[in-house]
């Protein structure tokens, strides 16, 4: 009796819950991929739809709006100083790309002074502690990962420094990503006058979709206003090889000194908006400043845009390379879009190569990424995995006209799930270098051949065509 009673309530559950699920009007893959998970496990189907799957994102738009408006005046000054002044004119790709992010972010081009790549935890950190040491007015920092390890101690004692000599410390950090900092770990720098807040916290007491959706994936710093950090590096070991040595991430970061900073202060005073219910405006925050000869557009994405930012420059970016297009992602797991665009730019005579780790920091997303290597190989796209230590870099260089460095994978998470961040460089300096960085991490990876993946075991091929499936999910 009871064993009818639990199959009757599961087929009602699911019969509830197909409806819903389609009603949110996601890609009929994904909305398919759901549908097949709930059907065939009636109990835990529904459970993991609950916990990562439905968007419920209504409430978040709300929160985003409000936060927007408390600095509406801000973000139209911004859009009120003159674009870039570099003497490098622009061709007609890089107006329409310039054109295209505008439209979908409401952040048009601006400019930097200078910047630089930083490869790797040490360097990245190194710059961005000598930056916050020379702090006189504020310091904003955004992180997904910041952990109270030998890295995240270090910073929270130079953030505490800062403070106590009067400098405005706020701190942002994901409600998932940084759990781990606990009130006696954050207890000197909130002592010191320092201000701590958690994006979408975790609330055991009421399990939420947020827990693993909505997620906060930037890492942004700034300070004082005219000096930025943006990238794909977290405040943990695992980045620095003074920490952790030979097996720390290969990650790249970029400094940004110079107007375009503006874009990243208002992105980082809109989450703050959002995670603590108000943020300053004061002029202070935004300072005058000189227009740079760099062109660089900060492009910021979420599951509350409509446009999904970030996926329409990548998809617009690779659409119009002429010559070349050098990715590199630690988790590949394209959506349809990009990967038609992907495989369309090496079919007319582009040079398409891709650059993963040889194995990931999940073994389901490094299978569902093998799965997308044949029809890529086939196309003609040369892939390669790394292979001394894990790939965490997420950058982009098309032709010599387009980059990109940020937060952001080729992913569907990154695209639609998590709120991202990217740097878009236009000129010939930024593609440049990161196509320099891109040819020195090739002598560290393999390349990826058709026979190897046909001579694949059957049971690989299998556990790979199965984490395909759920390449929406991911």
């Amino acid at each position: 009796m009871l064993a009818t009673a639990l199959t009757i309530a599961e087929i009602v559950l699911v019969i509830a819950l197909v409806p819903w699920i389609a009603l949110e009007k996601r890609a009929p893959v994904a909305t398919l991929a759901w549908i097949l998970l709930v059907i065939s496990l009636p109990i835990a189907g529904p459970i993991v739809y609950y916990l990562i799957g439905h968007r419920r994102v209504q409430k978040s738009r709300f929160k985003r709006l409000r936060a927007r408006l408390g600095l509406r005046d801000a973000r139209e000054r911004l859009r009120q100083q003159p674009a870039s002044s570099t003497g490098e004119p622009f061709g007609t790709r890089q107006r329409q790309l310039m054109a295209l992010a505008t439209e979908v972010s409401h952040a048009p081009p601006s400019s930097a002074a200078a910047f630089e790549i930083l490869l790797d935890g040490d360097d990245t950190f190194a710059a961005i502690e000598a930056a916050i040491r020379a702090a006189r007015h504020h310091v904003h920092l955004e992180y997904y990962i910041f952990e109270p390890d030998q890295t995240g101690t270090r910073l929270r004692d130079l953030l505490v420094e800062r403070a106590r000599a009067g400098v405005e410390v706020r701190l942002l950090v994901d409600g998932i990503g940084g759990h781990r900092l606990s009130r006696r770990f954050l207890a000197p720098l909130r002592e010191a006058g320092g201000h701590v807040a958690h994006f979408s916290p975790v609330r055991l007491a009421r399990l939420r979709p947020r827990m693993v959706n909505f997620r906060t994936h930037r890492k942004i710093v700034v300070v004082d206003g005219n000096l930025g950090f943006a990238g794909g590096i977290n405040v943990t070991d695992d980045e620095c090889a003074a920490a952790c040595g030979a097996r720390a991430f290969r990650d790249t970061h970029m400094r940004l000194d110079g107007a375009a900073v503006r874009w990243l202060q208002l992105v980082f005073l809109e989450d703050w908006s959002y995670a603590t219910g108000s943020a300053p405006t004061d002029a202070a925050y935004f300072p005058e400043i000189d227009e740079g000869p760099h062109a660089v557009q900060i492009l910021s994405s979420g599951p509350d845009e409509p446009w999904q930012a970030i996926q329409k420059l990548y998809f617009s970016a690779i659409t119009c390379a002429r010559d070349r297009v050098l990715v590199t992602t630690p988790y590949f797991v394209p959506d349809e879009p990009v990967l038609t665009a992907l495989v369309t730019a090496a079919l007319r005579g582009v040079d398409v190569r891709v650059l993963v780790p040889r194995r990931s920091d999940s073994r389901v997303v490094t299978a569902a990424a093998r799965s997308f290597f044949g029809d890529l190989l086939d196309a003609g796209v040369r892939v390669y995995e790394y292979t001394p230590r894990m790939l965490h870099a997420k950058t982009l260089v098309v032709d010599d006209i387009f980059a990109c460095v940020g937060s952001a994978n080729m992913d569907s998470r990154s695209f639609r799930l998590n709120y991202e961040i990217v740097a878009a460089l236009y000129g010939a300096e930024g593609p440049r270098l990161l196509a320099e960085i891109f040819e020195q991490d090739l002598a560290h990876a393999r390349a990826v051949t058709r026979s190897e993946l046909t001579n694949d075991r059957l049971p690989t091929r299998v556990g790979e065509a199965a984490a395909r499936l759920l390449a929406p999910l991911l």
